[in-house]
């Protein structure tokens, strides 16, 4: 095996292994941006909001630390543009709020709960992947390439918050973070801290998988500078829309030499494992069904809203409400804050209807 085969397979390896990591902490800790929003629209209850809100601190002090000691190049991440896409992350962020609501769970959360043994969860595997990949190549790519993705407002020095010339911003916004919650007693739980530092920790660990210990300086094929594994040749974390579609892109068509094994992939398969042997050992793995028609029809719809909108948004809850905002990137603050108003919109709906049932 080549040095540079042998590279690969360490990257490969790392980005499944944190998936593992992620499945079997997510399972634990109940970790969900959905169930999040949920219990504070809900019940007032913001526990679960602090652990998202801690892992967004850690993910940005430490990208910020990579950058600071030259580890990796924030602008080879695949994050870093000159193109504020304003009104795309704004409609596929709000897409994908409201479908995961209905589809009981972000793009991380469905691998988990596949994991757990949830069937449903495996129909929104199914409908978001491929109306993923439908949306990068297919029929609503071109819906989406001459609509939305034409509003943008380009800005030469890079749409991110570098703009503003604050020396260690991403210091100051995830310490504020990271103050904001643990200086909460209630929070300092272990399940609260192994969600919140744990799942930041990973993100910042396969930046530096990404983005260092898989870049070559110069391809001894091509002579060029290279990121390998990854399937934009950019720097990479973890995002779970784009890769479930090249997850069952690379399953239908194995046999072609030209489908490799991509950071994405193996992560997508990390979380379900690692969900399904942390379910196991807890013994709470039990299968799981679609109640009756209408249940199946939301969570295909659900799948769809949020494969085609995270595609949109460039990102899911993970892919830019964790990975991109790390970075600092505008596209990620638009898409996260789009992300959660789809969801309230979806939550108080759900709510209303609930409501005029029991009153029936």
């Amino acid at each position: 095996m080549s040095a540079l085969a042998a590279l690969t397979q360490e990257v490969l390896w790392a980005f499944f292994l944190a998936g593992a990591l992620l499945g079997a902490i997510s399972q634990r800790t109940h970790f969900c941006t959905m169930g999040a929003v949920s219990d504070v629209v809900h019940m007032g209850d913001w526990t679960r909001a602090r652990q998202w809100l801690c892992a967004i601190g850690v993910a940005m002090v430490g990208f910020a630390a990579l950058t600071d000691f030259g580890l990796i190049d924030p602008s080879k991440t695949l994050y870093f543009s000159t193109r504020f896409m304003w009104l795309s992350t704004w409609v596929g962020g709000l897409m994908f709020g409201y479908g995961m609501v209905i589809a009981s769970g972000c793009g991380n959360k469905t691998l988990v709960r596949i994991g757990g043994g949830n069937l449903k969860s495996v129909v929104v595997f199914m409908a978001m992947g491929v109306s993923a990949f439908a949306t990068l190549k297919g029929i609503t790519a071109v819906l989406r390439v001459n609509t939305v993705d034409t509003w943008f407002t380009e800005i030469p020095t890079g749409a991110t918050l570098g703009f503003l010339a604050i020396p260690g911003l991403g210091y100051i916004l995830g310490g504020v973070l990271l103050v904001l919650t643990l200086r909460h007693k209630d929070f300092w739980t272990l399940d609260s801290l192994l969600a919140g530092v744990g799942v930041g920790n990973l993100v910042v660990a396969m930046w530096w998988v990404s983005g260092h210990l898989g870049f070559v300086p110069e391809h001894p094929e091509t002579l060029e500078a290279v990121y390998l594994a990854t399937s934009s040749g950019r720097i990479e974390a973890l995002s779970f829309v784009a890769p479930v579609a090249s997850t069952l892109d690379w399953l239908m068509f194995y046999s072609d030499q030209s489908k490799v094994l991509t950071t994405g992939v193996v992560a997508v398969a990390g979380v379900v494992l690692g969900s399904a042997a942390s379910a196991l050992l807890s013994q709470t793995f039990r299968w799981e069904g679609f109640a009756d028609a209408r249940d199946l029809g939301q969570h295909l719809v659900g799948g769809v809203l949020m494969g085609v909108g995270g595609v949109t948004a460039m990102g899911c809850t993970f892919g830019q409400g964790l990975s991109g905002i790390s970075t600092l990137s505008l596209n990620a603050f638009m898409a996260l804050v789009a992300i959660l108003v789809g969801a309230v919109v979806s939550l108080r709906q759900q709510a209303a209807r609930l409501e005029r049932t029991a009153c029936a």
